[in-house]
């Protein structure tokens, strides 16, 4: 089946080739006439949009490390793997570190029971001392070596707390609840404190972020409408806001980095996905709205005292007693499918939206609307 479009386009150069086939004279004049489509100049909203490209990001992603130095003995999770905070990950052999705690529990007892002797032979000197059985002298010293093996004791305490917190370090445990989105190593490599072992990413949100010019930056603002396109699910926007804007702009490109924040239901965002960005900036009331298809859009350099400048003109055609009339526009906006005219057409005249670039100034005309415009 022949699609519609391309069937009334058919029709149209079947027109413009009869026209050209057709005899002279009177009947030639009535003939030659270029087939058109039109539509009525209206007024309209349009709504004020911003386009960047940026990058797919976790709305949070830790990456996972080993304090401990030694090889990786089992590992827990993989890839994809849903963890909540607390379950273990990966397990650090740890002989050495078993070593140290088994050396400070030893010498706690010791120092536990270097304390308790001298404490009682503290308390029987001060006892002796109040019969005057003892000098000061001697109670000096003996409460001396108390508070020594008192200190050790302390000490012992503190390398036992401190032996078993580095025995527990072996177990990695999840720091946040989320998916595993990457694992760099296996059972057997080795752990070191400088490379992650794996991240850990929360999905349910993702944010977007892209750089801003210094030009732009005045028009975007936390909480504006945002809308998310990737090139997996194509004409499927995802809706989300602005929710941060950099405080500083980098001196070299003189841009600021703003992330939008969107819900991610099933995590169909995936981090790393390149993504179109479009960020609604406002909307424009009470204007003539011409679809950007209908325009003619001609660029040329211009120069002048800060060099060459890129000018766009815009053109368009309405018929006028079958006659085609070209008007120039002075356009207050532009978006990818629409334009905000601000002088140049009046509501009410019939805008060319088909055939136009075939056409010149005062050409013969005839419109062709399909059926139902």
């Amino acid at each position: 089946m022949i699609p519609k479009k391309c069937a009334y386009l058919s029709i149209l150069l079947s027109l413009m080739i009869l026209s050209g086939c057709s005899g002279s004279g009177e009947e030639n004049s009535t003939t030659e006439r270029i087939p058109v489509e039109v539509s009525p100049v209206e007024l309209g909203s349009l709504e004020q949009s911003l386009s960047y490209n940026g990058d797919v990001e976790a709305e949070c992603e830790v990456r996972v490390f080993s304090k401990v130095p030694d090889r990786i003995e089992k590992l827990y999770v993989d890839e994809s793997a849903v963890v909540r905070k607390g379950n273990p990950l990966a397990d650090i052999l740890a002989t050495t570190l078993e070593q140290a705690l088994r050396g400070a529990e030893a010498e706690l007892l010791a120092a536990q029971a270097q304390e308790a002797n001298l404490r009682v032979e503290l308390e029987r000197y001060r006892q002796m001392l109040g019969k005057s059985a003892v000098s000061q002298q001697q109670f000096d010293a003996i409460d001396t070596q108390y508070r020594a093996a008192r200190a050790r004791l302390e000490q012992a305490e503190a390398m036992l707390k401190s032996a078993r917190s580095n025995l527990g370090d072996a177990r990695i445990t999840a720091p946040i609840s989320g998916i595993v989105g990457k694992r760099y190593v296996e059972p057997g490599d080795m752990a070191l404190p400088s490379q992650p072992l794996l991240t850990i990413v929360q999905m349910d949100r993702v944010k977007v972020s892209f750089e801003v010019t210094e030009t732009d930056l005045g028009q975007i603002e936390i909480g504006q409408e945002a809308f998310v396109e990737v090139k997996s699910y194509p004409h499927h926007p995802f809706r989300g806001k602005v929710a941060t804007i950099s405080p500083v702009l980098d001196p070299l490109t003189r841009m600021a980095e703003v992330e939008v924040l969107l819900d991610n239901p099933g995590h169909r965002l995936k981090p790393g996905m390149f993504a179109r960005v479009e960020v609604r900036i406002g909307v424009i009331d009470n204007v003539i709205v011409v679809p950007r298809a209908a325009v003619i859009e001609n660029t040329r350099l211009q120069t002048g005292g800060d060099g060459e400048e890129v000018i766009k003109d815009y053109f368009v055609f309405v018929v006028d007693s079958n006659r085609a009339a070209q008007r120039k526009l002075t356009v207050q906006y532009v978006n990818d499918q629409h334009l905000a005219i601000d002088a140049g057409l009046t509501v009410g005249e019939q805008l060319v939206t088909l055939g136009q670039n075939m056409l010149r100034d005062s050409a013969a005309v005839v419109i062709v609307n399909r059926e139902g415009d």
